[in-house]
């Protein structure tokens, strides 16, 4: 997933090197990388706070002479923060104790922080600062151009975000993908593109994609839903319109994003068993637009349906590939009829938890031979669909994109609209919860719907979700909560995602829902001066309680005890998982599941971040 969440603009009014070294020393910090976090001890010096990692190197065969050890330190300047770390990076930098030498880049630091490390992960830093170069690149590239996109953007959708209905809403992708993830530090990095392939498919740059056809024999594929029926027809090419009429009885047709033409189809048709039975058609009959997600495209004709198509690329970690894996598609179809089932059974959500039709699909066996036809619903055509990734983006006119919606739907305050969108969103996430479902719907995941009621002239708000193919469910609850063994279960082809326990399902509510889609605004709405922080942090937490109380029985007393009023929250350790560290080394099932621990701002006692660091001793918990 690209551009979400408190991160800021980096370049906007900063050093873009030094802001991509700070969110970098911030993550390994949360993430405890080498023992940053609880190897360290709290200092103060004349100008703030300083953490002090102490080491040895030398005789101790961390790659001395065996001659005898020495002692050193590392020294990181902190700020007080509290989403997800009790501190954060205050300066672009490490110190040298023993010489006060100053370390910084993001090469300098990661270098430093490689020689602390064991050996056998020294290989995941050099990856990592490979990915810190990338994204350095793309960032003075954003810098470059973002001006010209967003005044292009303005001059064919208007300066006002909150008039972007239909096929307006497709720049909602570009603006959210200048800004930053709230955890990821690279998140605007696309591994192994450079700034030609960037400028031609990324979704900052808004720019038309070709996809190319594949024409492959009909037993290679496996459909699910049917083929795109009308109206969306056109979507789909056939061998004959691709110039292969002799192949119209004996093959089909699967779309490829342009980046994955090559050596990466080249591999996969060997690995399928298809090498010298599909044929690459010359025609391209079809331009779409690229969505946040770089790999799914949206018709600009008609915005409403997408095509996604697997990637030979990584984002959000070397690890976290880009590409489709058959049983994916399964699991997100399944997961819309479970949640279509539980809507259902819950009338307040018929109208209000909106889901994308992700039952069309097609697969040739092979993650980069794969494709999902999305639909979105079709009444949506005159509401303003935008990304909560998109909602502290930057709009053409130079203010945030929340505060464009807010000044026509909610009387200019911001605040509000948050309010509206946490009202509904934890009381929809929260019923899940009771039927023991959690989903992993971040920021690019959920978009809303705002419009205003025929009748009435009022605001309505709607959540509208997508890609739900990786939650977690606890089966127990579900059947007790069903009344019987749901009978999409079978369904799901990820066994990861059934758990027997409850601590999947907090650890994916509190890191996905409450961090990214909650609290991140909450801190990112105070940067931006939009209220104070304690107040945002008081309006996350009532509505949180209010839903849970709504709840009610033992899955509410669970959330209330592990979320509202627990010590520590789980908190996502994404580079150490997606990156640094070997699935082995990890221990991760699932690089996006992955997790350490970071301090409840949401503890009724805590209005404001706080600088605890814990037992004596041991530097910050």
């Amino acid at each position: 997933m690209t551009g979400t969440g408190t991160g800021t603009d980096a370049g906007v009014g900063t050093d873009t090197d030094t802001e991509l070294t700070l969110r970098v020393l911030s993550a390994l910090l949360r993430e405890d990388v080498v023992g940053l976090r609880t190897r360290s001890t709290l200092i103060e010096e004349s100008d703030g706070h300083w953490l002090r990692l102490p080491y040895s190197y030398g005789g101790d065969g961390n790659g001395g002479d065996g001659t005898g050890g020495f002692e050193d330190a590392l020294l990181l300047p902190v700020t007080e923060d509290g989403f997800q770390c009790e501190y954060a990076a205050r300066l672009p930098l490490l110190r040298r104790a023993s010489d006060g030498r100053e370390l910084t880049g993001t090469d300098a630091v990661l270098r430093a922080l490689r020689a602390l490390a064991d050996p056998v992960d020294r290989a995941g830093f050099d990856a990592f600062a490979e990915e810190c170069r990338q994204t350095a690149e793309t960032l003075r590239l954003h810098d470059r151009e973002r001006g010209a996109v967003t005044t292009r953007l303005a001059e064919r959708y208007g300066s006002d975000t909150a008039y972007w209905t239909y096929a307006r809403g497709l720049g909602f992708d570009a603006l959210a993908a200048f800004h930053d993830h709230p955890v990821y530090p690279t998140s605007r990095g696309r591994s192994g593109l450079g700034e030609a392939e960037l400028r031609a498919y990324a979704p900052e740059f808004h720019e038309d994609v070709a996809p190319r056809w594949l024409v492959l024999p009909r037993e290679a594929v496996t459909e699910s839903g049917g083929g795109p029926a009308e109206p969306y027809a056109y979507l789909w090419p056939t061998p004959v319109s691709l110039g292969m009429p002799e192949l119209r009885d004996t093959h089909t047709v699967l779309p490829l994003h342009p980046l994955t033409v090559g050596e990466p189809l080249d591999a996969a048709l060997r690995t399928a068993g298809l090498e010298g039975r599909a044929f690459l058609a010359e025609q391209r009959p079809l331009t779409l637009l690229p969505t946040l997600s770089m790999r799914t495209l949206a018709d600009r004709t008609y915005p409403l349906l997408h095509l996604k198509l697997p990637l030979a690329t990584a984002t959000l970690g070397l690890r976290n590939r880009r590409t489709i894996k058959p049983g994916t598609l399964a699991d997100g179809a399944a997961c819309q009829l479970l949640l279509s089932q539980v809507i259902a059974r819950e009338p307040r959500f018929r109208d209000t938890v909106l889901l994308a039709d992700e039952r069309r699909y097609a697969h040739a066996g092979h993650e980069l031979l794969a494709v999902l036809l999305r639909r979105y619903p079709e009444h949506l055509q005159n509401s303003v669909l935008v990304p909560m990734a998109a909602l502290l983006a930057g709009a053409p006119d130079g203010r945030l994109v929340i505060d464009q919606l807010a000044d026509r739907f909610y009387d200019g305050d911001p605040v509000a609209l948050l309010d509206a969108c946490l009202t509904l969103l934890f009381d929809w996430q929260t019923t899940l919860f009771g039927y023991g479902i959690a989903l992993e719907s971040h920021q690019q995941n959920v978009s809303l719907a705002l419009d205003r009621d025929r009748a009435t002239g009022a605001t309505r708000l709607r959540l509208v979700l997508k890609d739900n193919d990786g939650p977690r469910i606890n089966t127990a609850r579900l059947s007790r909560a069903l009344g019987e063994t749901p009978a999409r279960i079978d369904e799901f082809d990820d066994e990861r995602i059934f758990c027997v326990s409850d601590d999947p399902l907090v650890d994916l509510f509190t890191t996905i829902t409450v961090h990214l889609c909650a609290g991140s605004y909450a801190f990112g709405l105070a940067d931006h001066g939009r209220a104070p922080l304690d107040e945002l942090l008081r309006l996350v937490r009532d509505r949180l309680s209010e839903a849970i109380d709504r709840l009610g029985g033992a899955p509410a007393e669970l959330l209330r005890a592990r979320v509202l009023d627990a010590e520590r929250l789980p908190v996502k350790a994404m580079v150490s998982a997606g990156t640094l560290l070997s699935k082995e080394r990890s221990g991760a099932a699932d690089i996006n599941k992955h997790y350490t621990t970071g301090p409840n701002y949401l503890r009724a006692e805590s209005t404001e971040p706080t600088g605890s660091t814990g037992p004596a001793g041991t530097g910050p918990r």
